[in-house]
Formats: structure tokens, sequence, C-alpha cells
């Protein structure tokens, strides 16, 4: 389904294809040979996002453009089934498996590897060709390698690259119903998109 958002409207190319299932909303553009499969989403909240050729975003995994942190997926990347691209850049030649998850501001280097459930922090960058392994976060600039149980050890790198700011704009600290009411205005744009013949 194409739907438009905020008068943008998603630019698939003859040669790509969109799933049935599949939602482009919004500043989507798509490049050569790309495939979205079923129950894809790439919805450009306010920032764009574009891919280059021979992308395939699989089924159920979530692209967002945000203000400031448009999605880019470089050529000849894999997104993995329910993986979470959330205004990142990936690069080319990148492979993101099933579950990962990347954050605003993060940005993966050409040839990089992010195993089931990896996860890219927000504002980090990731060097070309790493692998993050099965469940493991990567987070600073350069990423540094963090195992879950390093939980302390990756907070002192986390706390610094300013999550609440960088993805809900508000300081941390922030009570909850604030965030909410911000982040249910915000998400409510959505209630005038409609749906664009494809």
């Amino acid at each position: 389904m194409l739907l438009e958002h905020r008068g943008e409207r998603p630019v698939v190319p003859e040669s790509a294809y969109v799933a049935p299932s599949a939602v482009l909303c919004g500043a989507v553009v798509l490049g050569e040979r790309a495939r979205v499969l079923h129950g894809a989403v790439l919805t450009a909240e306010d920032g764009e996002i574009r891919t280059g050729a021979d992308v395939v975003v699989m089924e159920n995994a979530l692209v967002r453009g945000r203000a400031g942190h448009p999605a880019a997926l470089g050529d000849a990347v894999l997104i993995g089934p329910h993986a979470h691209v959330n205004g990142a850049a990936v690069e080319d030649e990148v492979f993101v498996a099933t579950g990962a998850s990347l954050f605003p501001g993060a940005v993966a280097g050409a040839g990089a590897e992010l195993r089931i459930h990896s996860v890219l922090h927000v504002n980090s960058r990731l060097a070309p060709g790493t692998v993050v392994p099965i469940g493991w976060i990567a987070a600073g600039d350069p990423a540094q390698l963090f195992p879950p149980e390093r939980h302390e050890e990756l907070w002192e790198v986390q706390r610094e690259l300013d999550f609440p700011v960088t993805v809900q704009g508000v300081p941390r600290g922030t009570p909850m119903r604030e965030i909410m009411a911000l982040q249910s205005a915000f998400y409510g744009a959505h209630r005038d998109d409609r749906i664009v013949d494809g």
C-alpha cells in the first residue's frame, strides 16, 4: 500500500517490487530492483527514506525516516525479517539479520553485519566490515561491542549518546506522561494520510 503523508508520496521505480501487504508511507524513494516483502513498513514520519539498488527489506521489517535522521540504505543491503532501522544510515553491502535494531543517528559501515537481535545504538558508528554477534550491542563512535551481560560497561558509553534527546526530543528524566503526549501528537499526523494509486 502506498500512502501520501504530509504531501509526500512514495517513489517506486518500475524495476522494484512492493508486496501487496507492505506499506510505503510518505517520502520513501526506492532504488532500482528494490524488494519490499509482505508486512514490511517503510514510513517517512518527518524525514526521508532512500534505498539504493538491489535492496531487500524482508517480512515485517520496519524502516523509519526521522527529522534530522533520514533512513538511508545503500546498494545491495538486506534488512532481515522483524528488523528495525530507525533514522539510521546503512552503507553498501550491509547484512541486517532478523530482529536487529539500528537507532537514530547510527551508521552501519559498508560490509558490516548485524547478526540476529543485535543492536546498533543511537548516534553510534559501526566501522566497515564489523560483525556484531548475535544479541550483542554496538555503542559509541567508533562503536564498541558489548555482550548483554556487560550492561554496566555498556551504560557508561550509552549514557553519553543521549537516547532521550535524539529519539524523543526531551531530556533524560522527562515524565513518561509528557513523553507520550508528545509522541501521541507526533504520530497523530498519520490521521491525514491517504492511499495513493500505485
